[in-house]
């Protein structure tokens, strides 16, 4: 017998809810669409449309995979950001849209030009995001993992910015020695490492564990960062980085604490919680 689309969503949604996912209607209309190459909205508009037996099989198939708690982007292999549909795969993080927030504090001290460093680049998608809001302004991306580069390369070239944004192989600071910027961006592991298996699945099974473990206390990559950004960033470039929740006055010690840097503020994201850590290069 065939099925509709509307009948698959609903038993989709009512597999997913029973296999404990936060999200289960939604997850199961994006998955269709996707998977019939249509917007979630056409699926409504054709709700009664017998679909191939191909169909069927690969979204039950893609259902699995979410009722095992696999993320929805990762099953696609794009997650939007900023508007900006990213392609995702095994080698980054998927971007979520609480990182939005550090899009928006680095865009509130933005000039109309300048260069910014985006460290642990991933998909690209900080570097991209302000990119495509700045024209005036180019990028360095830097990730050590050569899966993440080409991830980001990808992107910046469907989204027709390749030509600003310059991808680097290395650590950290340690592919622009030398060199200075107006900003730098980060959003680098802060989870503690005790904490990373006790995520929820579609996070600690399916992300890169180099992408969220941050040491013992998860802020030994933002003292990494904070205590060489002031020899890479320009007099009055800015530092901004995302941090956890709970790590607000952590964080703050850790840049006030950094010779060079000054005028350090934690931002709120639109929940209330501390996600955005900033400071500027003084003098």
């Amino acid at each position: 017998m065939s099925r509709t689309p509307l009948e698959l969503v609903r038993l989709a949604a009512g597999f997913l809810a029973d296999k404990g996912v936060d999200t289960p209607r939604l997850d199961a209309e994006v998955l269709l669409a996707h998977g019939l190459g249509v917007s979630r909205i056409q699926l409504y508009t054709e709700f009664d449309k017998p679909l191939a037996e191909a169909e069927v099989a690969a979204y039950r198939e893609a259902i699995r995979r979410r009722a095992a708690r696999e993320p929805v982007a990762r099953i696609t292999g794009v997650q939007e950001f900023w508007s900006l549909p990213l392609r995702v795969t095994p080698h980054v993080l998927v971007p979520r849209p609480d990182t939005e927030r550090v899009v928006e504090a680095c865009l509130e001290r933005m000039a109309p030009s300048g260069r910014l460093l985006d460290l642990g680049t991933g998909s690209g998608a900080l570097a991209l995001a302000l990119l495509s809001e700045r024209p005036g302004w180019s990028a360095v991306g830097v990730d050590r993992s050569e899966g993440a580069l080409a991830t980001a390369g990808d992107n910046a070239r469907r989204l027709g910015l390749a030509d600003r944004l310059d991808l680097r192989a290395g650590d950290w600071f340690g592919p622009v020695a030398g060199e200075r910027f107006d900003l730098v961006v980060s959003n680098p592991p802060y989870v503690p490492s005790a904490e990373v298996d006790r995520l929820a699945p579609e996070v600690s099974r399916y992300e890169p564990r180099d992408a969220l473990d941050g040491g013992p206390d998860g802020l030994a990559p933002l003292r990494r960062i904070a205590g060489d950004a002031p020899a890479h960033l320009a007099a009055g470039g800015w530092l901004v980085v995302e941090i956890g929740a709970d790590q607000a006055a952590d964080a703050a010690r850790v840049l006030e604490a950094a010779p060079g840097l000054g005028d350090v503020a934690v931002v709120a994201d639109h929940a209330g919680r501390p996600r955005v850590a900033a400071a500027c290069r003084a003098g």
